[in-house]
Order: C-alpha cells, then sequence, then structure tokens
C-alpha cells in the first residue's frame, strides 16, 4: 500500500470520526443516548447541556446562554453532516477546527487544563487541522464536472468505490 493511498484512507476516517463525533454529542443533549447519569451520558438532556454552557462562559451574560447553545448545536450539526458527506471538505475540516479549539480553551479557562486534555479535544483540533491541509481544495474536485452520491461519499477513495 503506498503513501497516497494511506493519506486517502487517512482522510475518510478523520472526516467520518470527526463528523460522527460532533453528531453523537448533539445526541446526548437531547437525550438520545440515555439519561443523565447513564453510562457513557455526558448531559442527557438540553437542560443539563444549557448548564454546561453556562459553566463554560461564565462570562457571558446569562439571558445569551440558551442561544449560544443553540447556536453550538446547530454548528456543530453542520459540520457533522458536511464531515460526513464529504462536502467542502478543506473549509469544513478549518472550520470544525476553529469550533475545537474554542471548546478547548473555554473548557481550559473554566475547567483547567486536565478537561480538555481528558477529553482529547486538543487531539481532536489537530485531527481537524491536519484533515483541512491533505483535503483536495474544493476547485480542484469541482472542475471534473457534477458527481453522483456515491462520488461525493467515495471521493478520496480515487476510482474505486465503496464495497
Amino acid at each position: 500500500m503506498n503513501n497516497e493511498r494511506v493519506l486517502q484512507i487517512a482522510r475518510v476516517f478523520l472526516r467520518l470520526a470527526l463528523g460522527i463525533s460532533f453528531l453523537v454529542a448533539i445526541a446526548d443533549r437531547f437525550g438520545w443516548l440515555g439519561a443523565y447519569g447513564s453510562k457513557n451520558v455526558s448531559w442527557g438532556d438540553w437542560t443539563h447541556f444549557v448548564q454546561y454552557v453556562a459553566v463554560l462562559n461564565s462570562f457571558v451574560p446569562k439571558s445569551l446562554i440558551p442561544g449560544l447553545a443553540v447556536l453550538e448545536t446547530i454548528i456543530e450539526l453542520g459540520l457533522g453532516v458536511a464531515l460526513v458527506l464529504g462536502i467542502y471538505q478543506r473549509l469544513v475540516a478549518w472550520s470544525s477546527a476553529a469550533l475545537l479549539m474554542s471548546f478547548a480553551l473555554t473548557m481550559s479557562i473554566a475547567l483547567g487544563i486536565t478537561a480538555p486534555l481528558s477529553y482529547s479535544v486538543f487531539t481532536a483540533f489537530g485531527a481537524a487541522l491536519l484533515l483541512g491541509a491533505a483535503a483536495v481544495p474544493h476547485a480542484a474536485r469541482s472542475s471534473a464536472g457534477t458527481r453522483t452520491a456515491v462520488e461525493f461519499v467515495s471521493s478520496d477513495f480515487g476510482d474505486r468505490t465503496i464495497a
């Protein structure tokens, strides 16, 4: 297996890992992974999530916290879906890196440096940066014309399709 093939596989894996991680976090805040206090559940419902957003963003006026929680959820949903589908890979990867760095900074300030390290937020940030650097620019991809849905999903595998 040559380096280019390994890079193609790594790009797909990173896109899916980051995208699914964002989507699982959203599922957690809506209680789809279980109730608050259940195994592997951080929030379990919207109320606990908003309380966590308030802890991390204590410098933000309390009246803006619910809106910030909604905005964060919308951004994570958009980035998660775009990562999974492989849409605008470079822009989405770097946007994900910016979001993850904002998480890491607010967690570090509010909870100490151990929190983002324990939750691998800096690792996810680095992965998103690497994904952005390794992504093929969108202009180079679109020069080939329109693509089918299968080509979108398997775009990192070149001429091979996922079987």
